[in-house]
């Protein structure tokens, strides 16, 4: 019988706390690791610690294309030794299961995802049409459909159990039979994604959290060999994937004992840890980019920080590779350091994340300015402005269209192995700038647009170069078919040292791509929520009030990006054009509780002496866009 003082309320509240308790009691007694089973068993304890717990135990954290990503702590809603066991536990049964698959069929479905993302090719109509007569690959046939035994590389950088989660990641492959391979120490991710490639694997493990908070840790997961179609290998999974690994994790999951992960075996050894003249292959090809014969100049004074990540020693060994040894490195922020002590968000995009970089540019009279973040896949730019004397970092789309000029000016591709391939493809992401489609159009280059992120940028057939506006750049999809922070800003160290040379510096590009195709300017508002639903609440707020004019001018195009269409699938966004060509794209963060708004405005520049005041006009337009949107949304205080 209830207490006569105790309500329905506080009596179902009791009980909920209580089973919370004993699933949490349960978790504690199988986790491997005795610190996060301590701080379990702290909260537990702990009077007013109910509601981290309750988060910490708020469902499985949800694997997608991203793979996992989340703070690290204990329970199945947090990055720890048991929920990395499962996922590895997923990933290795979805190999096994390919495996058991006739030769063709986990890259026809691989196949019929990119039709239906909108980038065909003749190659992949027939193969659809016709598996049995038609091999992606004329050295691949369906007469071959006994398994076979898959293979996978993993990766790790420097944060807090990153080596831990990747070795036992290597365990539970072995453990399940899948010949498997390690990197011998913390590097980049473009590392680990050239090794995919490299070694022909049917997947790669990246264990990292990017440019994340120090509390955080992440598990990315690409696929290749005989998983997907060519164009595809070495790329991040996307559906269906994510869901088919996350319906293995969950039967994983499936214990009698909350947490009990002693199901799932572990081998004491037999993988594979890749020596350094693996990762040498690695320093070589990415330096071996640079085209001295045509780009000769190497007097540039470059300064480089890879914000405590990995990307210190690849990035300074690749440079002196390729000839520019006049580099200088941030010493605080050098070495690998989990903690990101002089940062308070590891992010180069992040408002003064990158001034030890330009104090130190100052003081030794730097040309150049490159920031990797802290796994090095990303790359940030900055240069002295000569116009103000001011070093100025440049925007995301800015170094993506001087990445554009630049692979033109050198034929559209850096790969040999493509010569014969045709022209190249140029790709971005819908919320990056257009400028990159007209600078590909005049060079008689095919253009695509894809979704946000680089599971859909680097699947484009014929790829040639890729990008998107957060500051990644795929500059040799044959070599990374990711994005690559070492190699883009190796290639964008040759163009200025060669601009250098002439007496012309990178804002002389800029401001030759504004008269040939109109001043491009774009700037972007991230709105932080707590509760997702606020999320919901604003994007049905502007598909049922939308916009009609922006900065006077009226929205001739509304795009409702969830119906979907003949080149992009279905995804959650709306897009408006207006008729003086400003484009605003609304979404939800893929990976974080924020809504992004990306604007973009597109001035006309008549002359040389225009350019300044089509600068003003610019920054004065988007101003303007910004806070009507923000009105749109009911936050026009923010």
């Amino acid at each position: 019988m209830r207490h006569a003082q105790e309500s329905p309320t506080e009596s179902s509240a009791a009980n909920e706390l209580a089973a919370l308790q004993a699933a949490a009691q349960q978790w504690a007694a199988h986790d491997p690791d005795a610190g996060t089973a301590a701080q379990l068993q702290s909260l537990i304890n702990d009077p007013n610690g109910a509601a981290e717990l309750a988060d910490s135990f708020d469902g499985n954290l949800q694997f997608g294309t991203a793979g996992l990503r989340a703070t690290m702590g204990p329970g199945p809603n947090r990055m720890n030794r048991m929920v990395v066991r499962r996922a590895a536990a997923g990933v290795a049964a979805h190999l096994l299961a390919l495996a058991e698959q006739p030769l063709e069929t986990g890259q026809h479905t691989e196949m019929k995802q990119s039709l239906e993302a909108g980038h065909p090719t003749q190659e992949m109509d027939s193969a659809v049409a016709s598996p049995a007569t038609n091999p992606p690959e004329a050295s691949q046939t369906a007469a071959v459909t006994s398994p076979y035994r898959p293979r996978a590389v993993v990766g790790f950088d420097a944060r807090y159990n990153s080596r831990d989660f990747a070795q036992e990641t290597a365990a539970i492959f072995t453990a399940a039979g899948i010949e498997t391979f390690i990197l011998p120490t913390p590097l980049p991710t473009p590392v680990l994604a050239y090794a995919v490639r490299a070694l022909e694997c049917d997947a790669g493990i990246m264990v990292t959290a990017s440019h994340n908070p120090a509390q955080d840790n992440g598990y990315k997961v690409y696929l290749g060999g005989r998983a997907v179609v060519p164009e595809a290998r070495g790329v991040q999974i996307v559906a269906p994937h994510d869901a088919l690994i996350a319906t293995q994790i969950s039967h994983v999951s499936d214990t009698a004992s909350f947490g009990d992960t002693s199901g799932i075996a572990m081998a004491e050894g037999g993988w594979n840890v890749l020596g350094e003249d693996f990762v040498d292959g690695y320093r070589a090809a990415v330096a071996g980019l640079a085209d001295p014969a045509t780009f000769p100049a190497r007097q540039l004074r470059i300064v480089h920080t890879s914000m405590h990540g990995v990307g210190d020693e690849m990035a300074r060994a690749v440079f002196a590779s390729a000839g520019f040894t006049d580099l200088h490195t941030v010493p605080e922020q050098a070495a690998p350091n989990p903690d990101f002590p002089t940062v308070s968000f590891p992010n180069p995009e992040e408002e003064g994340a990158m001034d030890m970089a330009f104090a130190l540019a100052k003081e030794v009279g730097a040309d150049l300015v490159i920031a990797n973040d802290p796994d090095a896949d990303r790359v940030a730019v900055g240069a002295l402005d000569p116009a103000t004397g001011e070093w100025h970092q440049f925007h995301g789309d800015q170094v993506g269209a001087l990445l554009g000029s630049h692979l033109v000016s050198r034929g559209g591709r850096l790969q040999a192995t493509q010569s014969g391939a045709g022209a190249p493809v140029y790709a971005n992401s819908i919320v990056s700038s257009r400028l990159l489609a007209k600078i590909a159009a005049t060079a008689g280059y095919e253009h695509v647009r894809t979704l946000t992120g680089f599971k859909w940028i680097s699947r484009v057939p014929g790829l040639g170069f890729g990008y998107e506006e957060a500051l990644g750049y795929c500059v040799a999809p044959e070599l990374v078919r990711d994005k690559d922070g070492i190699s883009a800003g190796l290639l964008i160290a040759e163009m200025a040292a060669g601009l250098k040379a002439v007496g012309r510096t990178l804002f002389d590009v800029l401001d030759i791509l504004a008269l040939a195709h109109g001043l491009h300017a774009s700037t972007q508002i991230s709105i932080r929520v707590e509760d997702p639903a606020g999320i919901k609440n604003m994007m049905a707020t502007l598909r049922e009030q939308p916009p009609t004019v922006l900065d006077g001018s009226a929205v001739i195009e509304l795009t409702d990006l969830a119906q979907g269409s003949a080149d992009l699938p279905a995804t959650d966004g709306l897009a408006y054009l207006t008729e003086n060509d400003t484009r605003v794209i609304v979404r939800p963060s893929g990976t974080e509780p924020k809504l992004k708004c990306y604007l973009e405005v597109v001035v006309p520049v008549s002359g040389h002496h225009k350019l300044q005041p089509a600068r003003e006009e610019a920054q004065r337009a988007l101003a303007t866009v910004v806070q009507e949107i923000k009105g749109a949304l009911g936050l026009a205080d923010l």
